[in-house]
């Protein structure tokens, strides 16, 4: 004789609208980079240039890549040299798929020297 097993899945629990719950289900973690800000000379976005290391396949030298992204700077809180951390979003414009999460580090201002 066949027991019947009680399982409860997400159908059963949820609210009636279940588009909502399969909605919070999906939703995953987003990339997250830190990289320093090379250009904030566009309205509202910032240039941000991310170091990647890593050992070379056949020689093991640690090779030093660069790669740009374009982040959305909502406040313009970011300048040219801040260590900024930035967070996968999804396409704002042509190039821009990145938002600024924090300034992790401030640039030092450099004063000019009087001559």
């Amino acid at each position: 004789m066949a027991e019947a097993t009680n399982t409860v899945t997400l159908a059963d629990t949820a609210a009636p609208d279940k588009t909502v719950a399969k909605k919070t289900m999906t939703a995953g973690k987003r990339k997250q980079r830190v990289g320093e800000v090379v250009s904030n000379k566009m309205t509202k976005t910032i240039v941000v240039r991310v170091e990647r290391r890593f050992p070379h396949a056949q020689f093991k030298k640690i090779i030093t890549s660069y790669k740009k992204f374009y982040a959305h700077d909502e406040k313009a809180e970011a300048k040219v040299g801040d260590t900024v951390r930035i967070e996968e979003s999804r396409p704002l414009s042509k190039l821009k798929r990145w938002t600024l999460v924090e300034v992790v580090e401030r640039a030092v201002p450099v004063t000019a020297v009087a001559s």
